[in-house]
């Protein structure tokens, strides 16, 4: 009885492994502040953002930081490629995020807040695999629109 659970535990593990290492997302992000462009400004001082493997085809994201004003910032959500809402925390202009993969380096997303698009997203990895670029774009809770490009190197 232990022989098959065993095995099948193996090929599971084997299936998030194997993912993990498909999907060019996936580690430890350190924000480049040097290399980073908010509009409007200013940028946060520090970002680190953990993307991990989640189900079959899905991301757990944590991102932590320090904003321009020196305050910590922590955003979570967990979210497929499927193109559906999931729940986001952290963000005061959302509270659903939505991801669909343009390819296995770039991921397009959207976020919503009541329902309505706040903003849109784009993370692509670079093909050597050492540089993601986070492109943001929407409207913040003061109702100003934002385009932000934040370079991270992989930690």
């Amino acid at each position: 009885m232990r022989r098959p659970v065993t095995a099948l535990l193996a090929l599971i593990l084997a299936g998030v492994w194997t993912y993990a290492a498909e999907n060019p997302q996936v580690g430890t992000w350190k924000m480049n502040v040097a290399k980073s462009k908010y509009s409007p400004g200013p940028a946060p001082k520090s970002g680190t953002v953990k993307i991990e493997a989640w189900g079959d085809d899905g991301v757990k994201v944590t991102a932590d930081g320090v904003n321009a004003d020196g305050q910590t910032t922590h955003v979570e959500f967990q979210a497929k490629y499927d193109g559906k809402d999931y729940p986001i925390t952290g963000l005061p202009n959302a509270d659903t995020i939505l991801l669909k993969r343009v390819n296995p380096n770039t991921v397009d997303g959207i976020t919503k807040k009541g329902g309505k698009q706040a903003g849109k997203t784009r993370s692509v990895v670079s093909k050597d695999g050492k540089t993601r670029t986070f492109t943001s774009e929407g409207t913040d809770a003061q109702g100003r629109k934002f385009k932000n490009v934040t370079v991270y190197d992989r930690g």
